[in-house]
């Protein structure tokens, strides 16, 4: 009786792929594409799962009260590493997204296609399958997010020939060679925009002795941030709490600046693509001497970091279009093909 039910609140739900990612939450509906958007982060009050608002202080809403709770409220951002940090916190948020794509709060079972790093462990796939579970879905599959961005930014898969995506999100790059629709070689690294911000934070606090936030990191990576020279270094004012004597600063800090703090994390994207490379097969590292190496994810908006990555590992690169959507837009073409590809859902969920 229940199995019925549940089929028949199925048909009147919407079918969707989340990008469930560290810094923002995507959703695909088939037939309608890209239809949320939003950070992945919950203002709970403190000590509980109550989340404010009357359940709405969730995605944008929430993210603009980072930094900047009174003692009772906190901003939680339940992913960390691509992985779930709060399981209790990672089910509201979804629960609040799925019933945000339907307009309604009951009735809601849909069919879900999730991405995930492929780094991680079974216990973690399993913690995302249970959470998306227990948020509403009927039923949860599992892909791999550089396989859901290759499918996003159309790249030829299921070709005879190799292909390599790197999918620099918010905390983790994702690095693969695909061929016959399967990743032949992948290495995952929990290095992206997270910790660019974080390196921006800690040249600021060294440099300048001064206390800056995640926003205000984020704003500067995006605002002035480069990996390679630029034609026109740029410069901004950036404002935070001096740590000597406590009191609000400014400061001008300039690109050059920026991208001497972003290159460590730089650095470690470009060893991850390296590794990936050294252990692709003959054949297939053949093929990408033509076609090069894709970038998809925030971190490819990242200005001159194709050029870094092109001149370390002297193959074209280029940024796909729209990368920040491109897993998501893979979820989407995935969940279309389930039936399909249902063996291959499988061998994944069962890894």
């Amino acid at each position: 009786m229940i199995r019925i039910l549940d089929r028949f609140l199925g048909m009147f739900s919407v079918d969707m792929g989340i990008d469930l990612g560290t810094a923002n939450t995507l959703v695909c509906v088939k037939g309608e594409g890209i239809i949320l958007n939003e950070p992945s982060v919950v203002a709970v009050r403190r000590g509980t799962t109550q989340v404010l608002n009357d359940g709405e202080a969730v995605g944008l809403a929430a993210k603009e009260m980072l930094g900047k709770t009174p003692g009772s409220i906190v901003a939680i951002r339940p992913m960390k590493d691509g992985v779930i940090a709060n399981f209790e916190i990672a089910e509201t948020m979804l629960r609040y997204f799925i019933r945000k794509v339907h307009g309604r709060a009951f009735g809601v079972r849909p069919r879900v296609v999730i991405a995930i790093p492929s780094g991680i462990t079974a216990v973690e796939k399993q913690a995302v399958i249970n959470s998306a579970e227990r948020a509403g879905a009927r039923r949860v599959h599992l892909i791999e997010e550089p396989l859901a961005a290759a499918i996003g930014v159309g790249l030829p898969i299921t070709d005879p020939t190799g292909c390599m995506i790197c999918d620099i999100g918010g905390g983790t790059t994702e690095v693969a060679v695909i061929s016959l629709a399967g990743i032949v070689r992948s290495v995952s690294i929990r290095i992206a925009g997270d910790e660019m911000d974080e390196a921006i934070i800690a040249y600021m606090r060294k440099q300048y002795n001064l206390m800056i936030g995640e926003l205000t990191a984020e704003k500067i990576k995006i605002s002035i941030g480069s990996a390679y020279r630029l034609k026109r270094e740029m410069s901004m004012e950036v404002k935070g709490r001096d740590m000597s004597v406590g009191l609000p600063r400014k400061i001008v800090v300039t690109s050059e600046e920026v991208r001497e703090a972003l290159s460590e994390p730089i650095n470690g994207i470009v060893t991850a693509i390296k590794d990936a490379l050294e252990e692709t097969p003959p054949e297939l590292s053949a093929d990408l001497v033509d076609l090069g190496i894709v970038m998809a994810g925030g971190g490819a908006l990242l200005r001159g970091l194709h050029q870094v990555l092109a001149e370390q590992t002297l193959l074209p690169v280029r940024v796909a279009k729209d990368p920040l959507t491109a897993v998501a837009r893979g979820t989407g073409v995935f969940l279309e093909q389930l039936d399909i590809l249902r063996g291959r859902l499988k061998e994944l969920e069962d890894a």
